[in-house]
């Protein structure tokens, strides 16, 4: 009996160290890299911090800035397993260059506003009101969408403002509104509402001619594709709807 118990407790001490050895190793994390419009940063910031909820062990690497910006890294070589831009004309130059992987599908669409200071101290109520004589107005580039789009109402609408700045994305365009350095900025709904304590929106009637549709698309050669599609899944899924129409996106 006795020597019975001795093996037994040998082959349970065995057992033990396999465990410790290596039987109960964590699995390695992995990451999903996703490049998106700067317009979309609230919304995608709240979007992957649920999926990684949803998915234990995964990570998702965010990377926002001007969706021109984004596409010319891409054709230069930058790796990354997911592209979500401010509208086509951007996701069609990436597929043209052979970056994309499957069919671009539109998820979200936004529309400009006029972004100005809090209390609004010039009482600019209309488009119009932005090519008033001193009035010092700054939009996006002419190659980010939010730049395209401002143009499009402003011709539409025969509109000139005087611009004094034209940036690399929509966010830069917010912040020199809301550091006084413009009277008034062309932006989306959605900026003026992630920001809304430190601007205000004046609506016009006028944006709907130029509704940004955003269409989101895994990338040719994914780090990780398998976590690629399901981050695209998420985002057309319930969840991202839920999540998109909360900071002001119109569905896709």
């Amino acid at each position: 009996m006795r020597k019975t118990g001795v093996v037994a407790a040998l082959i349970g001490s065995a057992l033990v160290l396999a465990g410790c050895s290596g039987g109960g190793a964590e699995e390695p994390r992995r990451t999903v890299t996703v490049l998106a419009a700067a317009s979309l940063t609230e919304s995608f910031d709240e979007l992957a911090g649920r999926f990684e909820a949803e998915n234990p062990g995964v990570d998702v690497r965010l990377d926002y800035a001007g969706s021109s910006t984004l596409v010319e890294q891409l054709i230069q070589g930058r790796g990354a397993d997911v592209f979500a831009s401010a509208n086509t004309a951007n996701m069609d130059k990436a597929a043209e260059a052979g970056v994309t992987a499957g069919e671009p599908r539109v998820f979200a669409t936004n529309e400009l506003t006029i972004a100005v200071p809090k209390g609004n101290p010039d009482r600019i109520g209309s488009l119009a009101d932005l090519a008033a004589p001193g009035r010092l107005v700054v939009r996006c580039a002419p190659e980010v969408p939010c730049g395209a789009a401002a143009r499009t109402v402003e011709q539409a609408a025969g509109v000139h403002p005087r611009v004094v700045s034209e940036e690399n994305d929509v966010k830069s365009v917010l912040r020199k509104v809301a550091a006084g350095e413009a009277d008034a900025g062309l932006v989306y709904v959605t900026d003026v509402r992630s920001a809304k304590d430190q601007v205000q929106a004046v609506d016009f009637p006028e944006a709907r001619r130029a509704v940004n549709d955003y269409p989101i698309v895994q990338l040719k050669d994914a780090p990780e594709p398998e976590l690629a599609t399901r981050f695209l899944d998420y985002v057309h899924g319930p969840a991202g709807a839920d999540v998109l129409a909360a900071h002001g996106f119109g569905a896709g």
